[in-house]
């Protein structure tokens, strides 16, 4: 996760007089973190629901799974209350 993380603040940090290397925006990068999220989830869910119904199920890889979805999506959450907290005091600024 950490590593998904420097990879995309790294192609944030683009230089802008570089035409060759396509233009990531902070949108891409949140859409980006939220379909990593939800690929954790739902892998997650699977495994709990192989585990449940007697499928082949590894239970130290289910842990895993379990353990990556609730670290991605309390990320996610950090991220979103981020963005809150710096729409709302741009909000505050008088102009």
């Amino acid at each position: 996760m950490i590593n998904e993380i420097s990879q995309i603040a790294a192609k944030l940090d683009t230089n802008p007089t570089d035409q060759n290397k396509p233009q990531n925006s902070l949108a891409d990068s949140f859409k980006k973190i939220f379909e990593k999220t939800n690929h954790n989830l739902q892998k997650a869910d699977q495994a709990v629901l192989n585990a449940n119904t007697g499928g082949n199920v590894d239970l130290h890889e289910m842990m895993i799974a379990m353990e990556k979805a609730d670290i991605s999506l309390r990320f996610l959450v950090q991220v979103r209350n981020k963005a809150i907290d710096a729409y709302q005091e741009i909000m505050r600024m008088q102009v």
